[in-house]
């Protein structure tokens, strides 16, 4: 948006960035099948520096509507002081008078432990301040992510930040942890490289259908943390119910050696007796069709292995 002030009370789009406005780079994005999104502040001005919605916001959201937006991120910069909790329901009453269906992503970097109450007023919630990219980092704010997962469901999810696999500052390993944790607690799944320049090992990463699948599965269970042994906790086992009488099952390794992670039957609430078969996700190929009482597997240092396993229609499990 132009960096000076409002004209006439609208929006208006910086001709220098949308020499032919956001309503054409709209159309164009939605004739390639994809949707549009843009990006606002509940304060005075974006962290950016250019204006922001608050106050604004009957105005704004009619201006996004009309130029055919489909998601809008909403920052905390420059927020007066508001509490979350009065600022973000303005937006959300806006973009619901418009009729046009808005994805509401909010932002308030989890200070106000969104989990708590934005699910009657957005569609996810920043739980966490900014990642960056790093090991570091990201396994912080994974565990962060992973208190918020009861509160999560369709409709309503826990937004751990973007996705930095791509970046450079991770390396390969670490990144597929990342991106299949993210996964798992059904996370957004928000790329933050740039895809124009974006490695072959990157793409592979981020197109890998199988995982993106329990991302996307319709029960909408945000998977969790339900093991920890080793050195400081770091030969995990996380896991969450998915549709279809299946369960996602991660042995993330986030020791500084190789090591055997193992899942027991009854850390996935699953009786030790049931018999599943286990799909990798990563290899791409069924590893075990009659597998009881335990799985386990060695894991590089940083990575993460990543299965479905599926039990028999006649045998019931529920995640702990």
């Amino acid at each position: 948006m132009r960096q000076s002030s409002r004209k006439q009370d609208q929006l208006v789009p910086d001709p220098k960035t949308f020499p032919s406005g956001i309503k054409a780079l709209a159309d164009y994005v939605h004739a390639k099948g994809l949707k549009l999104g843009i990006y606002s502040d509940a304060g005075a001005f974006t962290c950016q520096v250019r204006p922001g919605s608050i106050f604004h916001e009957k105005d704004d959201a009619q201006i996004f509507a009309s130029w055919g937006v489909d998601y809008l991120k909403y920052d905390n910069c420059f927020n007066l002081g508001i509490p979350p909790k009065k600022r973000y329901p303005p937006m959300r009453d806006a973009l619901n008078a418009t009729e046009r269906p808005i994805f509401y992503s909010l932002c308030e970097w989890g200070v106000d432990d969104p989990a708590l109450w934005a699910g009657e007023v957005g569609n996810s919630w920043r739980t966490t301040d900014d990642i960056n990219d790093s090991w570091a980092s990201m396994t912080t704010i994974a565990d962060l992510n992973d208190k918020w997962a009861s509160y999560a469901g369709p409709g309503g999810w826990n937004d751990p930040d973007m996705l930095e696999v791509g970046n450079g500052g991770m390396t390969y390993n670490e990144y597929r942890a990342h991106f299949s944790i993210w996964a798992l607690m059904k996370a957004p799944l928000l790329i933050g490289c740039d895809i124009r320049n974006m490695t072959a090992e990157t793409l592979k990463i981020l197109s890998n259908t199988e995982v993106i699948g329990v991302n996307q599965d319709p029960l909408g269970v945000q998977g969790r943390k339900v093991h920890a042994s080793g050195k400081d906790g770091c030969q995990q086992v996380w896991a969450g119910p998915l549709s279809g009488n299946r369960l996602v099952v991660a042995l993330w390794n986030r020791c500084s050696s190789a090591a055997l992670i193992t899942a027991e039957w009854n850390v996935l609430g699953l009786q030790s007796s049931i018999s599943v078969s286990i799909r990798d996700l990563w290899k791409h190929n069924l590893v075990a069709s009659d597998a009881v009482s335990s799985f386990g597997a060695s894991v590089e240092s940083h990575d993460c292995a990543m299965y479905i396993f599926t039990t028999k229609m006649s045998e019931s499990h529920s995640v702990m």
